[in-house]
């Protein structure tokens, strides 16, 4: 019986483990579309508060959290990157028209 519990603890620490990683991915990407969308539009003042509140994020769940943990969020945040610099090569060019 006691074998059980012991192999039923393993197999739900390691599910905890992995949903812990999908959720810090979500918040990651979550949080790095907020701030590159936001921070576009913004004032300076408000810019200077985001990324300082980003990478103070960052910080913080790199000292308080697990490796893994922060690994996935800024994994999370550099694919919200690379996918607004995607969608902004996508962009078609406005055409100039000749009179």
């Amino acid at each position: 019986m006691y074998d059980f519990l012991n192999t039923l603890n393993d197999i739900l620490g390691i599910l905890g483990f992995l949903l812990r990683a999908i959720g810090f991915l979500a918040i990651g990407y979550g949080l790095g579309r907020f701030f590159l969308d936001a921070y576009q539009k913004a004032a300076w003042q408000l810019q200077i508060a985001l990324a300082l509140g980003f990478f103070g994020l960052l910080i913080g769940l790199t000292n308080f959290s697990s490796p893994g943990s922060a690994g996935m969020f800024a994994l999370g945040a550099g694919i919200a990157f690379f996918m607004a610099k995607k969608d902004e090569a996508e962009e078609p060019m406005p055409e100039v028209k000749k009179k």
